[in-house]
């Protein structure tokens, strides 16, 4: 084999997941066709689940230094455009509101390559043959093709992913009905608008970048989408802004332009043999708040370490199947949010009634929890298996700890990307019974600080989180399956 695991694609996603497989040793490498970055941001922002997987690798300090001023956090979110409060959900963390995709992608191609990911650019992907025992792929690079081999292949690699075709994977869904462009701008000040504003011939977005550009967006209704094979021109975009706002943006230096729709695909399998998708390859959809990009990162903190798990021989292979049945669900979830924000947005004077009703029910607080929750991507509980513990299936949310007179935290338990079974009663029976996955997991006994009487964690006496952060078991409630539980993510006793 030339590497353990070959990732195509050296996005926000591809380069997550290099990052999770180097944490724990694994070979990887990755190949990119573009020759460089090309310091555009598709993507603003992180939600709070994405921020909590940042903190739990230590990469928040990373997204600082390569940001073009203080990163902004907030409470505020949206849904379809009517405004939510992301408070109601309580939490250590806040949204990053102000992160485009070029500084994640920046903070993440260090870590990679730093942990020692083979990262190549100017590297076209071809073609892929599964043969059961590996994966060989042809590539195109710029003395020739060239053919490697991998035990596992991930397509990282966006919407138009060459390896979900290549693998043969089904990609069903609803083609785009209208097209939406966006340009990021200097030289012009334009005031605020929120997502999705609505004007008589169609809708409008304008906010401020932290580097002090403009980004707008703008759709006219019943527009076609075209097929593009490049971005459409800057005068294409400021006389659409024009027809909709009156405002004149030609005297603008257009940054980048580009163009989207609303087209919502999910592929019925995110594996395939020793193929698998993750990201944009395996759903597409309306960029709504920027969920796309976060639920790709999250993909990849799910499979990162299960892929890992696999390679090290501690797991069996079908620990990859869980792969699909935890992140497909959450990739259908997506898709019926944002064709719903899409509705609201797109929708014109038709769904005004609807956004009115909308916008008075957030205003009860379990309607605000429950869309906010939705969007934030804290709504997502794993199917772990029984017990009866709230925590069970769902991310272990910030504890502080004293460990020893240490002062620590669930989230600083996390940073190694292993498994830590987290005692806090000083049982000496948990460490007996986990003693055969010592050298997968982190038996941690420590104290907790301030846990409310009302919090899931009041009364708990040991939790065992899995490297992404989830609860896979927890007591009381589910005192003899503690065996079953490690078994089943983190493969035999020693």
């Amino acid at each position: 084999m030339d590497t353990s695991v070959l990732i195509i694609g050296a996005g926000p996603v591809g380069l997550m997941l290099a990052g999770e497989l180097r944490l724990a040793g694994i070979g990887v490498t990755v190949l990119e066709s573009l020759p460089r970055r090309t310091g555009e941001s598709r993507g603003i922002g992180m939600t709070i689940r994405t921020v909590e997987l940042f903190d739990q690798r230590g990469l928040l300090p990373r997204l600082s230094r390569h940001q073009a001023g203080e990163i902004e956090y907030g409470n505020q979110g949206h849904f379809g455009g009517i405004g939510l409060d992301l408070g109601v959900l309580g939490g250590f963390h806040q949204a990053a509101k102000t992160v485009p995709q070029s500084v994640t992608e920046a903070a993440l191609e260090e870590w990679a390559r730093e942990l020692g990911a083979d990262i190549r650019r100017g590297s076209e992907f071809l073609s892929l043959e599964d043969d059961g025992s590996g994966v060989t792929v042809r590539t195109r690079e710029a003395s020739g093709e060239e053919t490697l081999r991998a035990r596992y292949v991930v397509g990282c690699d966006g919407g138009r992913s060459l390896v979900r075709k290549a693998g043969g994977f089904d990609f069903p869904g609803t083609p785009a009905t209208t097209e939406l462009l966006l340009a990021d701008l200097r030289g012009v000040d334009l005031e605020p608008r929120m997502v999705g504003e609505q004007l008589s011939g169609g809708m409008v977005m304008v906010a401020r970048l932290p580097d002090g550009a403009h980004r707008i967006i703008v759709s006219e209704r019943d527009t076609r989408p075209q097929r593009r094979t490049e971005p459409p021109a800057f005068a294409e975009v400021a006389d659409a802004w024009k027809r909709l706002t009156g405002i004149d943006i030609s005297h603008a230096e257009p940054v980048w332009v580009s163009a989207f729709g609303d087209a919502a695909r999910l592929a019925t399998e995110y594996r395939r043999g020793r193929v698998l998708l993750a990201g944009d390859a395996a759903h597409v959809h309306l960029p709504a708040g920027g969920q796309g990009m976060n639920t790709g990162l999250q993909d990849a903190a799910n499979l990162g370490w299960k892929l890992a798990a696999v390679l090290r021989g501690g797991a069996p292979a079908d620990l990859l199947d869980t792969y699909h049945t935890e992140r497909h669900e959450v990739g259908r979830r997506l898709l019926e949010n944002t064709k719903a924000q899409s509705l609201l947005i797109l929708g014109g004077a038709d769904v005004g009634p609807l956004r009115d009703v909308l916008s008075e029910m957030v205003r009860n607080d379990d309607v605000s929890r429950h869309l906010a929750a939705k969007v934030s991507g804290l709504d997502i509980r794993y199917d772990v298996g029984t017990g009866s513990h709230p925590l069970l299936g769902t991310r272990m949310p910030h504890l502080r700890l004293d460990c020893d007179g240490r002062a620590t935290s669930s989230t600083e338990l996390l940073r190694a990307g292993r498994g830590v079974l987290l005692d806090l009663e000083a049982s000496t029976w948990l460490r007996q019974r986990a003693e055969g996955w010592s050298d997968r997991i982190d038996v941690v006994t420590a104290t907790p600080y301030d846990v409310p009487a009302g919090s899931p964690l009041h009364g708990t006496a040991a939790v065992l989180l899995r490297p992404d952060g989830h609860v896979a078991w927890a007591a009381p409630g589910s005192h003899h399956d503690l065996p079953m539980a490690l078994g089943r993510w983190f493969g035999s006793p020693r």
